[in-house]
Protein backbone atom coordinates (compact mmCIF):
# COMPACT_ATOMS: atom_id res chain seq x y z
CA UNK A 1 0.00 0.00 0.00
CA UNK A 2 1.47 3.68 -0.82
CA UNK A 3 1.74 6.55 1.24
CA UNK A 4 -0.68 7.74 -1.08
CA UNK A 5 -3.97 5.03 -0.91
CA UNK A 6 -2.82 5.51 3.09
CA UNK A 7 -3.66 8.69 3.21
CA UNK A 8 -6.98 8.72 1.29
CA UNK A 9 -8.18 5.64 3.46
CA UNK A 10 -7.14 8.05 6.89
CA UNK A 11 -9.05 10.92 5.43
CA UNK A 12 -12.45 8.93 4.75
CA UNK A 13 -12.33 8.10 8.73
CA UNK A 14 -14.12 10.14 11.07
CA UNK A 15 -12.12 12.37 13.21
CA UNK A 16 -13.14 10.32 15.73
CA UNK A 17 -11.38 7.28 14.48
CA UNK A 18 -8.50 9.67 13.67
CA UNK A 19 -7.75 10.79 16.98
CA UNK A 20 -7.69 6.89 18.23
CA UNK A 21 -5.29 6.15 15.21
CA UNK A 22 -3.34 9.21 16.32
CA UNK A 23 -3.24 7.59 19.71
CA UNK A 24 -2.52 4.29 18.61
CA UNK A 25 0.84 5.61 16.55
CA UNK A 26 1.57 7.91 19.36
CA UNK A 27 1.61 4.84 21.82
CA UNK A 28 3.55 3.23 19.49
CA UNK A 29 6.60 4.98 19.07
CA UNK A 30 6.65 6.03 23.45
CA UNK A 31 7.33 1.44 23.74
CA UNK A 32 9.94 1.81 21.02
CA UNK A 33 11.39 5.26 22.16
CA UNK A 34 15.35 3.42 22.42
CA UNK A 35 14.90 3.71 18.46
CA UNK A 36 15.04 8.01 19.00
CA UNK A 37 18.00 8.68 20.46
CA UNK A 38 18.33 11.83 22.56
CA UNK A 39 20.91 14.66 20.85
CA UNK A 40 23.80 16.09 22.55
CA UNK A 41 22.14 19.72 21.97
CA UNK A 42 18.48 17.85 23.42
CA UNK A 43 20.80 16.61 26.13
CA UNK A 44 22.24 20.02 27.08
CA UNK A 45 19.19 21.81 27.25
CA UNK A 46 17.20 19.21 29.48
CA UNK A 47 20.68 19.20 31.62
CA UNK A 48 19.99 23.60 31.57
CA UNK A 49 15.85 23.05 32.20
CA UNK A 50 16.47 20.24 34.99
CA UNK A 51 19.23 22.93 36.74
CA UNK A 52 16.75 25.58 36.28
CA UNK A 53 13.58 24.27 37.88
CA UNK A 54 16.16 22.51 40.85
CA UNK A 55 17.48 26.47 41.21
CA UNK A 56 14.04 27.77 41.53
CA UNK A 57 11.03 25.20 41.51
CA UNK A 58 8.56 27.88 42.90
CA UNK A 59 8.86 29.63 39.59
CA UNK A 60 7.07 27.08 37.41
CA UNK A 61 3.37 26.55 37.59
CA UNK A 62 1.51 22.75 37.99
CA UNK A 63 0.53 21.34 34.68
CA UNK A 64 -3.41 21.64 35.92
CA UNK A 65 -3.46 25.49 36.75
CA UNK A 66 -1.22 25.91 33.42
CA UNK A 67 -4.34 23.89 31.47
CA UNK A 68 -6.70 25.54 33.57
CA UNK A 69 -5.27 28.82 31.94
CA UNK A 70 -5.20 27.40 28.59
CA UNK A 71 -8.73 25.91 28.63
CA UNK A 72 -10.17 28.84 30.76
CA UNK A 73 -12.73 30.11 28.82
CA UNK A 74 -13.99 27.10 27.01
Amino acid sequence: MTQSEIAGGIKQLSVAERLLLVQEIWDSIVADQESLPVTEAQEEELDKRLAAYQAAPQEGSPWEEVKQRIMGDK
